[in-house]
């Protein structure tokens, strides 16, 4: 007999949104997750809880005229459709435009998320305007950050939980999904030994016992690949971005596995864009790891002058924030695995931004004066975070003078790799393009363009200044990783995120939704994010299949 009209495997953002809409419409759902209950939300509470969203009421304040028709030449420039079975994928790509331009902010909103009122600008793109990028600013930071999106989800699904409509499964992991004649029954797995870890450390896989529950519906949410650097090697695009790194940094906490991905496709599943991912250039070592090989991504202005491993500048479109995949592909072509920031204390001081909750606790904390104290009445000095990653990281190296900086580039990387005299002949020739508002030189072009936003000259973008003149100093140069993050392709799914076999053809009962199904569709960006459309996507494909008239 069934215990419930759906099961939902995992307790992240995405089986958090389908099932609160399941609850919504009366139906009996179980959430069976491998993590204790302090880690409901999964990834998502450990984001910056950024939101691409199109012409909203924070965009019009800030000047920006946005629309449909631009974010949807902005996201087929970069999602580079070029398969056949990215016809589902694009679909879900014009859905979501669709609700990001039209129901999405008004529906959250109702439902009490809110956002800091300065649109962020990411991923600005390769140079041309139909290429990849974001023609304008889109990145809606959630007041809050990713807590401030979760909370939502979790608020809704234990009303449900207190109405009898929705029953939690924690330390409980899915070893297989039950089939009978082609159809879903259940899921079936272990029981794991309870584990007092803290949200996001590593937990215990001891076996205590074994589960079995019954549903005509199973939707999978159980995220990607990012903690799984086996996984993650397994499926590199070599031909694409060169060979794999040597050195990888996580972005995500270890319970991100991907075990359920072979799970689904042994059940009828197929997985398409495989090769297709989406890791982060500008990653530094976590001075205070929660997580095994804990790193954070910095989310860099403009202004920091981006070197491969031997001191040669990367050549535009690798600059800051702008073209993430292919600094990826520049960076490993060099035949090393990292490169570095070079920069000034006015640059970190304005530009430095560490993605996540965790390193944002004014934003975290929702409270103006937490944000004020942090960002505006800090004299010289960055935010909290930022400058104890200064103080303590490994990967910085702070001097008053450039050959005490390279001697501390070169003692970090190993080697003399770094010649002071080239580095040197480098930043002097930018230097020489302050004197003047104009500039050949195409990143102090895009500073110029990035100040030319309201938002980015207030919070942004640092004012141009030399970086060998001492009085906008010490100097700082950071070492930067290669850090996981998030898989972009994954089990196909219809726009109702049933599941699609390799026949082409729904497998009854199935479903999936969020990042182990691209997000929507099997890999709803193509080649390239927009950013912001990771956790809109999990809140997109979790209510599609929350949604779905074929759970009955």
């Amino acid at each position: 007999m069934d215990q419930a009209d759906a099961i939902v495997v995992g307790s992240g953002l995405a089986g958090l949104a389908a099932a609160a809409e399941l609850g919504d419409r009366g139906k009996h759902v179980l959430i069976v997750d491998q993590e204790p209950r302090s880690f409901l939300g999964g990834q998502a509470f450990w984001s910056l809880g950024g939101l691409f969203m199109v012409d909203t009421p924070e965009q019009r304040r800030m000047g920006i005229k946005d629309s449909r028709a631009l974010a949807l030449n902005d996201w087929m420039g970069s999602a580079q459709f070029d398969r056949d079975e990215d016809a589902w994928p694009r679909k879900w790509a014009e859905a979501y435009l669709d609700f990001a331009a039209g129901e999405m902010r008004p529906w959250l909103h109702a439902m009490g998320l809110r956002w800091f009122p300065i649109v962020g600008w990411a991923e600005r793109g390769g140079g041309f305007a139909d290429g990849h990028g974001n023609s304008v600013p889109r990145f809606h930071l959630t007041w809050g950050t990713g807590p401030g999106i979760i909370e939502h989800f979790v608020r809704r699904c234990e009303e449900h939980e207190k109405a009898g409509l929705i029953q939690f499964h924690f330390r409980h992991q899915v070893d297989r999904i039950d089939m009978e004649n082609g159809a879903a029954k259940g899921v079936s797995g272990t029981i794991l030994a309870d584990d007092t870890a803290a949200r996001g450390q590593k937990t215990n896989r001891d076996a205590v016992g074994d589960f079995a529950l019954r549903a005509p519906s199973v939707i999978v949410t159980s995220g990607g690949i990012g903690g799984n650097f086996e996984m993650v090697r397994k499926v590199w695009p070599t031909d694409r971005l060169g060979p794999a790194p040597k050195e990888m940094i996580a972005g995500v906490p270890a319970h991100v596995d991907g075990r359920m991905i072979d799970i689904s496709e042994q059940a009828g599943g197929h997985v398409i864009n495989g090769d297709r991912m989406w890791h982060y250039t500008e990653g530094v070592k976590n001075w205070d790891p929660i997580w095994p090989a804990h790193g954070i991504r910095i989310l860099p202005g403009p202004s920091s002058m981006w070197f491969d491993a031997r001191g040669n500048r990367f050549a535009p479109p690798a600059l800051p924030g702008f073209d993430s995949m292919g600094t990826l592909r520049e960076i490993l072509a060099t035949g090393f695995d990292y490169s570095w920031f070079v920069l000034t204390q006015k640059v970190i001081k304005k530009e430095f931004a560490l993605s996540g909750s965790e390193q944002n606790p004014d934003l975290t904390s929702k409270k103006w004066a937490e944000v004020i104290k942090q960002r505006v009445l800090s004299g010289g000095n960055a935010t909290g975070p930022v400058e104890a990653f200064k103080e303590k990281g490994e990967d910085f190296v702070v001097a008053n003078d450039l050959s005490t900086l390279v001697n501390g580039m070169n003692q970090i990387a190993g080697g003399n790799l770094i010649d002071e005299a080239r580095l040197r002949r480098q930043i002097e020739a930018r230097d020489a393009q302050i004197d003047n508002p104009f500039s050949k030189d195409a990143q102090m072009m895009a500073i110029h363009a990035a100040r030319n936003y309201r938002g980015d000259r207030l919070l942004r973008t640092a004012k141009p200044h030399k970086f060998l003149d001492p009085a906008n100093g010490p100097l700082i140069a950071v070492k930067l990783h290669v850090l996981t993050r998030k898989t972009l392709g994954g089990l196909q799914t219809n726009l109702e995120a049933q599941m699609i076999g390799a026949d082409g053809q729904t497998v009854p009962g199935l479903f999936a939704a969020g990042e182990v199904a691209g997000f929507g569709g099997g890999g709803y960006h193509g080649w390239n994010a927009l950013e912001g459309t990771f956790l809109g996507g999990c809140i997109f494909s979790g209510r599609n299949a929350g949604r779905a008239r074929s759970i009955a």
